[in-house]
């Protein structure tokens, strides 16, 4: 339990600092018109990050059920263990797929996000 509130109280406090408002006063200080949009920047690259970070965590555990399970019923019918093998193999293939998805859309936010452009110049940054 109190991992879980560490990790949601640096979350929030990473989230905290990024804010579009505080690098307002930098970007005043300096007179540097793209400094503004750093906690835009911060947040996609915050949410890049969970997402791999969330999508391994859930693919892992997944993994793991999976490859107890085959091994359970390799040991309970020894006779069925090609075929479980190659059904559990099967769908460890089908859960990295998830992990690959998440990275993509990882990548995207990073390095070909097209709402980031129209959202820079909505806030006038």
């Amino acid at each position: 339990m109190r991992k879980w509130l560490l990790l949601v109280g640096i979350l929030l406090v990473s989230l905290t600092l990024t804010h579009p408002a505080l690098a307002e006063e930098v970007a005043k200080a300096t007179g540097d018109k793209f400094v503004t949009g750093f906690g835009i920047y911060s947040a996609i690259i915050l949410a890049a990050g969970l997402g791999v970070g969330l999508g391994a965590l859930g693919c892992g555990i997944g993994m793991g059920l999976a490859t107890a399970g085959a091994c359970e019923g390799i040991a309970r019918n020894p006779e069925l263990a090609g075929r479980l093998t190659v059904t559990m193999i099967l769908g460890i293939a089908l859960i990295e797929t998830l992990v690959i998805y998440a990275l993509v859309i990882a990548l995207i936010l990073l390095y070909a996000n097209p709402v980031l452009p129209k959202f820079m110049q909505f806030i006038g940054g």
